[in-house]
C-alpha cells in the first residue's frame, strides 16, 4: 500500500513541550495549505494541552509517509527523537529557528524551511498570515482574597475557586486585574487613570469586589459581580445603589446563574452599562456637597 498521509508535529506535540498561541496559528496556516492541496494529514497534540486528542502514544509511524515539524526552535532530544521514531518518513521542518546547524535535531530533517538561521535571510513567521479566527470577548477578572473583617461570613475562597474554574471553560480572553496601585511593581497600575484605561478596553468585568463593579460601570463596561460574603454585603449594596442587576449571591453561585448573567452582560448588559455610566456622569456633586456641609458644621455629639 502506498503511504500518503502527513503527520504534523511541533513543540505543541510533546508531553514536556509547550503550546503557544504563535505555534497554534502557524499550525493552522500549514493545515490550510495542506487542505487546499488535498493532502491528508493528522496532528499530534500534547496530552497536557488536549488530553483527548491524538498523541504520540497512539500514533502508528507506519501510517505516515511524511512528517512536518511546525514552528519553534530545532534543538534538543525531543525533536531529535522524531528522526528515530519516523526513520522512513520524509521529514520537513517549516517556520523554525535554527540555533546550531550541527545539532542532531536539525541534521535529521531532509528539508528545513527556517524562519531564521545564521547566514540566511529571515522569513516572515508563519503565524503572521495564519487564517483569521473569530474574536472572543475580553474579560477582566478582579478578585479579592482578603476582607477578613467579615469573619465567618467570608466565602471568598469558594467564590474565587468557582469563578476561576467557570471562567476557564468560557471561550474568552481572560485578563487578571488588581485594583491595588503601586509605583514600584510593574504588574500593578501606578495610577487610577492607568487602571481605568485597561478597563475601558474590556468587553466585560467578572468581579467579587465593590470597585471592580463600580469602575467597570464607570467605564460603560458590563460587570458580572458576585458578592463573596454570605447574606450579602457591600457588593450587593453597591449593585443596588447602581441599579445593576447582574449580581450573584455567594449562596446562589452556580454555573447556570453565571451563564445567565454572562450572556446578559455580553448582550443587553452592554447598553445597560452605558446607561449606568451616563447616570454616574449626571449625578452631580450637589447632594454630596450638602451632606458634607451638614456633617462638617454640625455640633459634635456628646
Amino acid at each position: 500500500m502506498t503511504l500518503r498521509k502527513t503527520l504534523l508535529t511541533g513543540w505543541f506535540s510533546f508531553r514536556h513541550g509547550e503550546v503557544t498561541a504563535g505555534d497554534v496559528l502557524a499550525l493552522r496556516r500549514v493545515q490550510r495549505v495542506l487542505d487546499r492541496s488535498g493532502t491528508p494529514h493528522d496532528t499530534v497534540w500534547s496530552p497536557g494541552y488536549q488530553p483527548g486528542a491524538p498523541g504520540f502514544d497512539g500514533v502508528d509511524p507506519a501510517a505516515y509517509e511524511r512528517l512536518l515539524f511546525v514552528c519553534g526552535p530545532l534543538h534538543g532530544p525531543q525533536v531529535a527523537g522524531l528522526h528515530d521514531r519516523f526513520p522512513h518518513c520524509t521529514r520537513v521542518a517549516v517556520g523554525v529557528s535554527v540555533l546550531d546547524p550541527s545539532d542532531p535535531a536539525v541534521r535529521g530533517f531532509h528539508h528545513v524551511l527556517a524562519r531564521d538561521a545564521s547566514g540566511s535571510r529571515p522569513r516572515l513567521d508563519l503565524a503572521a498570515a495564519a487564517p483569521r479566527t473569530p474574536v472572543t470577548p475580553v474579560a477582566g477578572v478582579v478578585l479579592t482574597h482578603g476582607q477578613g473583617e467579615y469573619g465567618p461570613r467570608r466565602r471568598h475562597a469558594e467564590v474565587a475557586g468557582a469563578l476561576t474554574g467557570w471562567l476557564a471553560e468560557r471561550d474568552c480572553a481572560r485578563v487578571e486585574l488588581d485594583t491595588r496601585l503601586a509605583t514600584g511593581d510593574w504588574r500593578l497600575c501606578a495610577t487610577s487613570a492607568q487602571f481605568e484605561s485597561v478597563v475601558s478596553r474590556l468587553d466585560v468585568v467578572v468581579t467579587d469586589r465593590l470597585h471592580g463593579l463600580v469602575l467597570a460601570l464607570r467605564a460603560g463596561v458590563p460587570a458580572l459581580a458576585v458578592d463573596p460574603v454570605e447574606g450579602g454585603a457591600k457588593v450587593t449594596a453597591q449593585a443596588r445603589a447602581c441599579r445593576w442587576p447582574a449580581v450573584v449571591a455567594a449562596e446562589r453561585l452556580s454555573t447556570a446563574e453565571l451563564d445567565h448573567w454572562w450572556h446578559w452582560c455580553l448582550t443587553t448588559g452592554r447598553t445597560a452599562a452605558r446607561q449606568a455610566r451616563r447616570a454616574f456622569q449626571d449625578s452631580g456633586d450637589e447632594g454630596l456637597a450638602t451632606a458634607l456641609a451638614r456633617a462638617l458644621h454640625a455640633p459634635v455629639p456628646g
